[in-house]
């Protein structure tokens, strides 16, 4: 709950960190964490229940890479990106979920503007993994508004986005 986290995939025949990747703790959320199995009677550890990390459901934002195909990445720029984003950790668990979100769902469009009718295609998928919410497109206007004032989006008006 209270740490950050690392990945990290090497080459032990070779002496190699072929990657290593740092999470932010504010990155993860309950949709993140993949419950396992719990372990089956007959094992040491009966009943465990141990999870699984998503990582390819963190945002790209929250995905900073220090090693990156065994090249050491500059510092500034490592720290620039977590500073970039460290104002999710101001919000509670279900605030952080939204944000997250939205952040995904706008890197997934292909292209570097997009519009907000090209969020609203994935409002299907918003109340579903949020049920209880029944203002989906206000929700997603108000995540792209805290988005765009914090530097990871612009907003060029008439409904229309950049990513920076």
């Amino acid at each position: 709950d209270n740490a950050d986290f690392f990945f990290m995939s090497y080459s032990y025949h070779e002496g190699y960190v072929e990657n290593f990747i740092f999470v932010p703790k504010y990155f993860f959320t309950e949709r993140i964490i993949e419950k396992r199995e719990p372990l089956s009677p007959n094992a040491r550890r009966a009943g465990w229940v141990g999870c699984n990390i998503l990582l390819g459901d963190i945002p790209e934002e929250g995905r900073i890479s220090i090693i990156n195909n065994r090249q050491v990445e500059n510092k500034n720029e490592v720290c620039g990106k977590v500073n970039k984003t460290g104002f999710i950790s101001n919000f509670s668990l279900s605030s952080r979920g939204w944000i997250i979100d939205v952040l995904n769902c706008v890197n997934r469009i292909n292209s570097q503007e997009f519009e907000l009718a090209d969020l609203y295609r994935f409002e299907t998928q918003f109340s579903i993994v949020h049920p209880q919410n029944r203002n989906i497109k206000a929700k997603i206007r108000q995540q792209l508004q805290l988005l765009r004032d914090m530097g990871l989006i612009e907003f060029l008006g008439n409904g229309k986005y950049k990513k920076i």
